[in-house]
């Protein structure tokens, strides 16, 4: 018997699909960051951390932010919500940064933020707070299930647009209105 290979979606977004049922999850738009049979990790990207800008957020953890832009931090997702990630371009990188697919790095300790506020860290960046995780199974199991699509990630969709603009814009590239999606599911 030939096994079907799962695929593993780093390097993707993960789009919640209307009515998924998980309000933690309305609209969001999610890069995974990191996908195996072990499980798996993304960060939010859709979703803006209210009251909470990038310079407040260097300013809490005593770094430089004098050349730091006024930009939003996002909600990563609910697992440890005080966890910071930086998705950032290739013109930078750290002692502990990681390739995500090719799209982006990540990197995950102060010393992309301390960059950042000298001026001298990537040309392109979001900051983010959480994320989401699976563990080993979890994941592909929900993906057969109405509440997650799949999609190519972008990194014009990634840093060029505004976070609440990023859900739509996904799905546009994908063809698809979302405002045409039926939020039940169903069994045919």
């Amino acid at each position: 018997m030939i096994e079907k290979a799962t695929p593993f979606l780093t390097g993707r977004f993960l789009l919640a699909m209307p009515g998924m049922g998980d309000p933690r999850f309305e609209q969001a738009i999610i890069l995974m960051v990191a996908h195996d049979e072990d499980g798996a990790l993304g960060i939010g990207v859709g979703q803006e951390r209210k009251g909470l800008k990038l310079k407040d957020l260097l300013r809490q953890l005593d770094l430089d932010f004098e050349h730091a832009p006024d930009a939003p931090v996002m909600h990563g997702g609910p697992v440890e919500p005080g966890r910071g990630f930086v998705l950032h371009s290739d013109d930078w990188g750290g002692h502990d940064t990681v390739d995500i697919g090719g799209l982006c790095r990540m990197t995950a300790t102060q010393d992309v933020l301390k960059a950042i506020g000298r001026g001298e860290g990537p040309s392109r960046f979001l900051v983010s707070l959480g994320y989401a995780g699976w563990s080993g199974g979890q994941l592909e199991e929900e993906l057969t299930r109405h509440g997650w699509m799949d999609a190519p990630a972008s990194d014009a969709i990634l840093f060029e647009d505004k976070a609440p603009a990023r859900w739509q814009r996904a799905y546009e590239a994908l063809g698809i209105d979302p405002a045409l999606l039926s939020p039940d599911s169903g069994a045919a």
